[in-house]
């Protein structure tokens, strides 16, 4: 099958020059060149993907250093591992040469070796990922499918090349979830069969494997999907959701996207996947995952700020007392939080804090305080603070009133300090 028609449709005029170019150079060289990866698969698929993946047999180094110098292109190159960046101003394409990989056990990183093509495509983890398109002139647009990958997206399937794949590499069960709910395809019968049994290969992997895999799963486009398959199947225990708890997170998880506006999107979704944890099982969890000392303070927030909710609760509550009890969460914190909770007045004090009072500011500072006459040290910061409740609170608004409180807030603190009783002397 050629698909040279379908890469001109699909590809922009600009990068379809360049690759051109770079297969010329490349056959010019006695080397051949090809498209790999996702881009082949969302290309037969026809979604968007412009991450250029290319493999050549032969030298990638060489070849990038070669295109980088007869272009604009800038070049980063990785002779240790045969790999090259080449960044244009409009995109990138990264440059491999073709590799084969061994494992030495189950869990272990592979030993990597030169190959062909062939090789680097029987590496790869499933069927659908292992085809390749030819970019030399003699046989541009061909289509390489040696595992019949163009057959399963025919049949919206997720299969591995061979029997022992997951024992090889673990992590492949939880990319096996993540294709699967993304593409809304099936696994394959017999992969569906070995995927169960290697459940438990996965503690043979890192935490941290376990975590990238974990956050390129909370960066599709509906991760819930996946996180609900991932718990139904019992892939990791430290993710146990009753079905009633994934419900849920559906639910918020929608809601969440329909909400935010800045900051990261993965990051709420993490949060709230926490919500429903007990603060023990939040422990397990970050330990399984070897989460990063930033990431685990903000998931242990996110509980805390839960446990504290129902004081938003009350009838009557001032602006400084809701700034007092939240000031020290971030956003994502209460963000997630707002979204929880089903209980109005809560989420709407949440969301005054988070678009109004988290901004207001006073005029004044410590050295304005100073050239007003308070003297430096722990009053000043007091005075300050009383400031800032009093314009929360509405009772000051202009630079004027803040300096006339602060005014008579000192005269305040002169005549009780005249009151106090002296301490006895020895």
């Amino acid at each position: 099958m050629n698909l040279s028609r379908k890469l001109e449709q699909y590809l922009p005029q600009v990068a379809l020059e360049v690759i051109w170019n770079i297969g010329n150079r490349a056959s010019q060289s006695g080397q051949q060149l090809y498209l790999v990866g996702g881009i082949v698969r969302d290309l037969l698929l026809e979604c968007p993907n412009f991450d250029l993946d290319f493999v050549v047999e032969g030298n990638a180094v060489t070849l990038a250093q070669q295109i980088a110098a007869s272009s604009s292109a800038r070049t980063m190159t990785y002779p240790r591992f045969g790999t090259a960046k080449l960044k244009f101003d409009a995109f990138a394409i990264d440059i491999a040469t073709a590799r084969n990989e061994t494992y030495a056990r189950p869990g272990a990183l592979p030993i990597v070796t030169p190959g062909t093509l062939k090789d680097d495509l029987s590496r790869r983890d499933f069927a659908i990922n292992a085809m390749a398109i030819s970019l030399v002139p003699e046989s541009y647009g061909e289509l390489v499918d040696p595992y019949h990958g163009l057959n399963d997206l025919q049949h919206r399937l997720i299969r591995i090349l061979h029997p022992q794949s997951f024992r090889d590499d673990a992590t492949r069960i939880l990319r096996a979830i993540r294709y699967e709910q993304r593409l809304n395809f099936n696994l394959e019968r017999e992969t569906s069969q070995l995927l169960k049994e290697n459940i438990p290969l996965l503690d043979t992997i890192s935490n941290d494997r376990i975590r990238r895999e974990l956050n390129l799963i909370l960066l599709e486009e509906c991760p819930e999907r996946a996180l609900g398959r991932l718990c139904e199947l019992r892939v990791l225990p430290e993710l146990a959701l009753s079905p009633k708890e994934r419900g849920w997170l559906a639910e918020k998880f929608q809601k969440a996207r329909s909400q935010h506006r800045t900051g990261s999107l993965a990051q709420l979704y993490l949060c709230l996947l926490v919500y429903p944890f007990t603060p023990e099982s939040l422990e397990k969890f970050l330990c399984r995952l070897n989460m990063p000392g930033r990431a685990s303070q903000m998931l242990r927030k996110t509980l805390n700020l839960k446990a504290s909710l129902f004081l938003l609760g009350g009838e009557t509550m001032k602006n400084s007392e809701i700034h007092h009890l939240l000031k020290d969460y971030a956003p994502v914190v209460l963000q997630a939080n707002a979204i929880a909770s089903d209980v109005e007045v809560i989420h709407r004090r949440l969301v005054l804090f988070s678009n109004e009072l988290r901004q207001i500011a006073i005029y004044s500072t410590g050295n304005d305080l100073t050239r007003l006459g308070f003297p430096p040290g722990p009053e000043t910061g007091e005075v300050l603070k009383q400031l800032l409740k009093a314009k929360l609170d509405g009772s000051i608004k202009t630079r004027a009133e803040e300096e006339k409180l602060a005014i008579e807030l000192k005269t305040t603190e002169a005549g009780t300090a005249r009151t106090q009783p002296r301490r006895n002397r020895r």
